[in-house]
């Protein structure tokens, strides 16, 4: 088995993605839509969308909330053009960034809501505690960041995958970068995570196959 690098993996499936996430995964119909429902209430939301990918979820967080704004961060050049294909009525509300989560700078205080949908099971939990930090820095006073990911049933399924990877990792002799292999943690080591990074509430909201939407306030 080899590994691709994570941009390389997305840039080489643009033209199937979304018809792989609507038709293939479990709940997808759903959780697009459910994770656009837990945005706040509040017009000109300024939202920070962490591996939007082609716009999945953006096209139902328009139909809720028309004049948000939307800074989308994703790895893969190829899924970030077809975003802004599709959504050239709304340019003016878009700021594409092609980047890295670790290392790009989110800024201190400056979005309502950061999401993310089905990306960060891709990452270990110390890595992810730094993203965490940096996304509750980028948030306002009582901003919320909602996350939807696939997660593991239990934790000899989580330990089970996170060795797999590190095997496969040291036996292919990669080091640097990032590489597509699923790593998904339980529910209640994403709340933990969460916590640690800082957020005071976290809670689980919806539930549907093995994907979750997690809505964590600063």
């Amino acid at each position: 088995m080899s590994l691709e690098r994570m941009d390389d993996f997305f840039n080489s499936r643009v033209d199937v993605y979304e018809e792989h996430m609507l038709s293939n995964v479990a709940g997808a119909n759903k959780f697009y839509v459910k994770t656009a429902e837990q945005l706040p209430n509040k017009t000109k939301l300024n939202i920070l969308d962490l591996g939007c990918g082609t716009g999945l979820e953006i096209n139902e967080i328009f139909k809720l909330h028309p004049h948000a704004r939307i800074s989308g961060v994703d790895l893969a050049t190829d899924m970030l053009d077809k975003l802004l294909s599709k959504f050239q009525h709304k340019l003016s509300q878009l700021n594409p960034i092609e980047g890295d989560f670790f290392v790009l700078d989110f800024g201190t205080n400056i979005f309502d809501a950061a999401i993310s949908v089905q990306s960060m099971h891709h990452y270990h939990p110390i890595d992810k505690i730094k993203i965490y930090k940096k996304i509750y820095h980028s948030l306002k006073d009582e901003g919320v960041y909602i996350e939807t990911d696939y997660t593991a049933p239990n934790q000899e399924f989580e330990d089970f995958n996170f060795s797999k990877y590190s095997k496969l990792k040291k036996k292919l002799k990669l080091h640097n970068g990032h590489y597509h292999f699923d790593t998904p943690c339980t529910v209640e080591n994403q709340i933990k995570i969460l916590k640690q990074a800082g957020f005071n509430s976290v809670d689980l909201v919806y539930k549907i196959a093995a994907t979750v939407i997690i809505v964590a306030k600063k």
